[in-house]
């Protein structure tokens, strides 16, 4: 599983140029699942971005987590994180889990944020989204369940 996190001032995300999910102060969670992940790779990676000390004390040092800061969480599911272009211009899929797979670990993570951060916004599974976000820094982090990075 990998995970694409944003530090934003506020971020949103719309559906038929509906907004379903919105956000203040807080992280933006790209989400990709591969074919082989589990409950244990959300898990893992639930826990990891909550902790992650990335936003300023009182000191403007990063050590800070966005529980510390009663931030929010967006979470938007984002299979082109397993996009692999190393033979060529266009992508391969094949790595990314299928929508059937995906979904209810997408279901899980989401819940699992929900246990750590009380306000978590999501976006709408399989649907063509519009993500807005205003990044803080700007900090990103990229995250992967096997740590392969």
């Amino acid at each position: 599983m990998r995970a694409v996190v944003q530090r934003v001032t506020r971020a949103s995300v719309a559906v038929d140029d509906k907004t379903v999910g919105e956000i203040g102060n807080g992280l933006v969670v790209l989400v990709g699942i591969a074919r082989d992940d589990t409950k244990l790779d959300a898990a893992y990676l639930v826990e990891k971005i909550c902790s992650l000390r990335i936003f300023d004390d009182e000191e403007g040092k990063m050590n800070l987590s966005l529980k510390d800061v009663d931030g929010a969480m967006l979470i938007v599911s984002q299979f082109t994180l397993y996009g692999d272009v190393r033979r060529g211009l266009r992508p391969s899929w094949i790595e990314a889990a299928a929508p059937e797979v995906a979904e209810p670990l997408y279901d899980f993570f989401v819940r699992q944020a929900r246990a750590f951060i009380d306000d978590v916004a999501t976006g709408s599974f399989r649907a063509m989204m519009r993500v807005e976000l205003v990044n803080d820094g700007p900090v990103t982090i990229l995250l992967d369940s096997k740590k392969l990075f």
